[in-house]
């Protein structure tokens, strides 16, 4: 069974870049599609802004297209979401996520690490 653990997260300004990695456990990781939610306030939906398949192909949602890059290693088991440029419309708390490739449902979820923008 896959595992995630968030890290990287933190306060910076406006403008500042942040790189947030997502470590995972178990040996079929490669075989999972990877995304990367936020939940900008409890209760909201969580957004899927970015995700990568098993074949490196990414989407990302428009609302962020342009300044985040998402990106897997499939030797460190690790993905990796560069956020550019941030504002503070971006603090929220961002969470990795993982689905086996070819189904709908993200089902892997991790703890989830708070990024905060100042202005």
């Amino acid at each position: 069974q896959v595992q995630l653990v968030e890290s990287g997260g933190g306060l910076v300004q406006a403008g500042d870049s942040l790189k947030l990695s997502c470590a995972a456990t178990g040996r079929t990781f490669s075989m999972y599609v990877a995304g990367w939610f936020r939940q900008q306030a409890p209760g909201k939906e969580r957004e899927l802004l970015a995700a990568v398949d098993t074949s490196r192909s990414t989407y990302y949602a428009d609302s962020i297209k342009g300044r985040f890059t998402i990106s897997r290693d499939n030797i460190k088991n690790t993905v990796y979401l560069q956020l550019n440029t941030l504002e503070p419309e971006d603090t929220a708390v961002y969470y990795c996520a993982a689905k086996w490739r070819g189904t709908e449902k993200y089902t892997v979820w991790g703890q989830g690490t708070q990024v905060t923008v100042s202005s």
